[in-house]
C-alpha cells in the first residue's frame, strides 16, 4: 500500500543523527523523496550511501543564512529532478546549552539563539514562498518541553526554543491562507546525541525517568512518528499546533504526588447530600 507521503517532496535540517535520522528513515518508508541536511558530511554522506534511492544529502551550516536558503532552494532543485517539489520542511537541527545567565558568555547565548531559532526563519522564508506557488506545505519546527515551561540553568536554551513555540504560532497564523500548514515537536527527554551524558549518569537517568508519567525517556523513533503525522494529510486540520511528546510531563503541575505523602484514609471524600 502507498505510503502517507506517497509522492511528496521533504528537507530535513539536522538529518544525520538522532530525531533527524530517525525522521529521514520515517519518511522513505511513507513514500516520501528526502533531502537531508547536517553540518556532519561524513555521517551525512554514509547514511545516504546506506538508503540508496530517493535521498539527497547536503551539508549545511544552518547558523549561517546565506548556507541555509543556498540549501533550501538546492533541495527545492533536487526534488523537482526526482519528480516531486517542496512539500515538507522539518526545521530539526539544533544544539543544546547548560548554564545561568551571568555564566554564559556572548558568543554562547549567540550560538544556541541562532541555529535553534533563526535557522528556522533562515529556511521557512525561502521555503515559504516556494510552498506557497506550489499550493501548499507543511512545515515542522523542533521545539521542546522546554520551550513550554522553564528549566533550571538553561537559560538560553529555554530562550530559543519558547521563541521557537511562537514564532510557529505566528507562522501558522500568516500562512494559513497559502494551505500552509506550521506546528512545533516539542519533545521531552529524549535518548539522542544531545542527551548521551545524561543516559551515562544512572542516577540522573533514574531521578529524570521516575519524573516522566510513562516511566522512560523517549526515542527519536517515536518523534519520527509525530513528525510523519505532522506532515501527511492525516493532520490536514492541525496547524499552530504545538505536540508535547514527552511522556506525560508536561500534563504535570508541578505539585508533589500525594500519594506518596499523605494517607488516603485520611483525605476526605466527596459526598452526596
Amino acid at each position: 500500500m502507498p505510503g502517507r507521503l506517497e509522492g511528496k517532496g521533504a528537507l530535513i535540517t539536522g538529518g544525520a543523527s538522532g530525531i533527524g535520522a530517525a525522521t529521514v528513515r520515517k519518511m522513505l518508508t511513507e513514500g516520501a523523496t528526502v533531502a537531508f541536511a547536517d553540518l556532519n558530511g561524513d555521517a551525512g554522506r554514509a547514511m545516504a550511501a546506506e538508503l540508496g534511492e530517493r535521498i539527497q544529502f547536503f551539508v549545511c551550516d544552518v547558523g549561517d543564512h546565506v548556507e541555509v536558503e543556498t540549501l533550501v532552494l538546492k533541495a527545492n532543485t533536487w526534488l523537482e529532478g526526482a519528480g516531486s517539489h517542496l512539500d515538507i520542511l522539518f526545521n530539526n537541527a539544533g544544539i543544546a546549552s547548560f548554564g545561568e545567565t551571568p555564566d554564559l558568555s556572548v558568543d554562547e547565548w549567540m550560538k544556541v539563539i541562532n541555529i535553534d531559532l533563526n535557522s528556522i526563519f533562515f529556511a521557512n522564508r525561502i521555503a515559504i514562498p516556494i510552498m506557497r506557488s506550489n499550493g501548499g506545505g507543511a512545515i515542522v519546527n523542533t521545539a521542546s518541553v522546554s520551550g513550554l515551561g522553564g528549566d533550571y540553568a538553561f537559560s538560553a536554551y529555554n530562550a530559543a526554543k519558547g521563541a521557537v513555540v511562537n514564532y510557529t504560532r505566528t507562522t501558522a497564523l500568516d500562512h494559513g491562507k497559502d494551505k500552509i500548514r506550521v506546528n512545533a515537536l516539542c519533545p521531552g527527554l529524549i535518548l539522542t546525541g544531545l542527551t548521551s551524558g545524561i543516559d551515562g549518569n544512572q542516577e540522573l537517568m533514574s531521578h529524570w525517568s521516575g519524573q516522566i508519567p510513562i516511566g522512560r525517556p523517549g526515542t527519536s523513533e517515536e518523534m519520527a512518528n509525530v513528525v510523519a503525522f505532522l506532515a501527511s494529510d492525516e493532520a490536514s486540520y492541525v496547524t499552530g499546533a504545538m505536540i508535547a511528546a514527552d511522556g506525560g510531563i508536561t500534563a504535570r503541575t508541578g505539585q508533589p504526588d500525594l500519594r506518596n505523602w499523605v494517607d488516603s484514609s485520611a483525605v476526605p471524600t466527596p459526598t452526596r447530600s
